[in-house]
């Protein structure tokens, strides 16, 4: 439903997108991650046609977005990163003004106002003015007004920056609601716990380049490895475990002052090797957790590796 295949966009001698390739099946979520200037807008903006790109080809919904830009608008959705909601008019006027826009009725516009207030948890403010609403309501008001037209490809830049979390949390149940219903979701972001829940895959971005792309568990796979940490009840044991864990194989690392060692380990099962090692010796271990990469490690890395 989205397809981008060496995009470039220049601004005088600055490059904002540098060859920048991206595709997305139907009824799935692409994360686009990357810092402020990395390219994320930009590409955003090209896709949805509000930029012309200086190279390369884009499509979206089977359409390329230089030659056929109407039919490209006429199938997309796009929140952008503040609120663009009309404050002198209630939550309800706002969208049956874009529904009217798109060529609805009447009666079809308050209808399909209606129906996106109810899904959006809108329906007790709809008659109030939208400059009454909270951070969270308005950002909400912005996505309806982005469904109004029941588009088959939403674009949503920074859908949830500056929101509470319990806003940011509701924002997410709708998207998920929007793609298990089969729509296209194409998401920037810099939260990368959103990244993780929502996207199917993800693409991350640095001074207008693809630095990396995969599913978020082949991102965390590559930079580094499972791990498992134990916590021991007193320093005492700390020998005897940490001779127990090497002979079983394992490479721990002492964290002195929290009495815990650490060993990488390649999948879960090893946890059970953990637990007959230290049974073996007769240490019994206040906590054994397991742990992995998280896309945090893998931003810091790839941002490391930028920087090198």
């Amino acid at each position: 439903m989205i397809e981008a295949h060496d995009v470039g966009k220049a601004f005088g001698d600055v490059k904002a997108l540098d060859g920048v390739s991206v595709a997305v099946p139907k009824g799935t979520v692409l994360g686009l991650l990357g810092h402020n200037g990395a390219g994320k807008t930009t590409l955003v903006n090209v896709l949805t046609t509000l930029l012309p790109h200086d190279s390369g080809r884009a499509s979206v919904a089977g359409f390329d977005v230089a030659t056929h830009g109407h039919e490209v608008r006429s199938r997309i959705g796009l929140t952008g990163q503040f609120a663009a909601v009309d404050e002198q008019l209630s939550g309800t006027d706002n969208l049956v003004l874009i529904a009217r826009l798109l060529g609805a009725t009447p009666r079809e516009a308050r209808a399909r106002a209606a129906e996106l207030m109810e899904l959006f948890d809108l329906a007790d403010a709809a008659k109030r003015p939208s400059r009454t609403y909270s951070g969270g309501m308005r950002r909400r008001l912005d996505l309806a007004a982005g469904l109004v037209g029941r588009p088959d490809v939403i674009f949503l830049d920074e859908p949830t920056t500056g929101l509470d979390p319990s806003s940011r949390l509701s924002m997410w149940e709708i998207v998920e609601k929007l793609v298990s219903d089969g729509t296209t979701v194409l998401l920037t972001t810099q939260y990368l716990d959103e990244a993780d829940r929502l996207a199917d895959s993800i693409t991350v971005l640095s001074a207008g380049r693809v630095v990396a792309s995969g599913t978020s568990s082949e991102l965390k796979a590559q930079v580094g490895q499972r791990s498992v940490t134990v916590t021991l009840a007193t320093a005492a044991d700390v020998p005897t475990a940490m001779r127990s864990l090497e002979q079983a194989g394992l490479q721990p690392v002492l964290d002195a002052e929290h009495n815990t060692l650490t060993a990488p380990v390649t999948a879960s099962r090893e946890l059970a090797v953990v637990v007959r090692a230290l049974d073996e010796v007769g240490v019994e271990a206040s906590e054994l957790a397991l742990g992995e990469p998280t896309l945090d490690d893998v931003y810091l890395t790839l941002a490391a590796h930028q920087a090198a």
